[in-house]
């Protein structure tokens, strides 16, 4: 991967953090859009504005890319307080972002070029008042099979869906570990290793994929009064 191309959306923090401290250990440029303030290309990718910048800012920087991780994290908000502009918001990260990005970008891919787009757990599950987020995650997960498709020989598009992963110093122990079948809470670095190799010729026979990774919990079948468990 030495001298590679990864672009990376709200890769300033948590999960993206950590996939652009994966490219770079191997070596890739790494070219970053983040809402937050950093040393990257600080921007909103649910503004179409920001992210013809951005894409013409790779272009000029690198003119080239191998690598495309959608990433950026859409508001989570429920239908009792979501409102339609925040939803509309929330979709506007999640899956349009992802999709004119890509398009941007298209014209400069290298040859065997990898997309991975980071969906949710929630693309199957849910908890209530989670609309927005929910439905972008479902969104991000179908729009990666019809991109493969439409992609097939340019670029190979997977996506990944995170189940818990502590992005923060907290440390979680007790029930909110052993309540997932692996014992423990993920990391932002399980995440990683999947894009690094989603990204690598080890995949290269993977496209359209969609890759849960949340410790088995949505495996786990619960019903009240068994192996411990109880409705309140």
């Amino acid at each position: 991967m030495s001298k590679k191309v990864a672009v990376i959306t709200g890769g300033g923090h948590g999960i993206g953090k950590a996939v652009a401290d994966a490219f770079r250990a191997k070596d890739v440029i790494v070219h970053i859009i983040d809402i937050k303030q950093g040393e990257w290309f600080v921007g909103d990718v649910g503004k179409k504005d920001d992210i013809e910048q951005f894409a013409k800012y790779v272009t000029e920087q690198s003119g080239r890319v191998d690598y495309l991780i959608n990433n950026a994290l859409p508001i989570m908000k429920g239908i009792n307080e979501c409102g339609y502009e925040e939803f509309q918001y929330a979709l506007s990260v999640g899956v349009t972002a992802p999709f004119y990005l890509t398009k941007l970008l298209m014209p400069i891919f290298s040859e065997n070029a990898s997309i991975v787009n980071i969906s949710s757990s929630r693309d199957r599950m849910s908890q209530p008042q989670t609309e927005s987020y929910t439905a972008a995650k479902g969104g991000i997960s179908a729009l990666t099979h019809a991109m493969a498709v439409s992609l097939a020989g340019k670029a190979r598009v997977n996506s990944i869906s995170p189940g818990w992963i502590n992005t923060t110093d907290e440390v979680y122990s007790g029930a909110d570990a052993l309540q997932q079948p692996t014992g423990r809470v993920g990391r932002p670095e399980d995440i990683a290793e999947m894009v690094m190799f989603l990204c690598s010729e080890k995949a290269g026979f993977i496209t359209g994929e969609n890759i849960c990774i949340d410790g088995g919990m949505t495996r786990q079948m619960i019903y009240h009064g068994e192996h411990g468990w109880t409705y309140e």
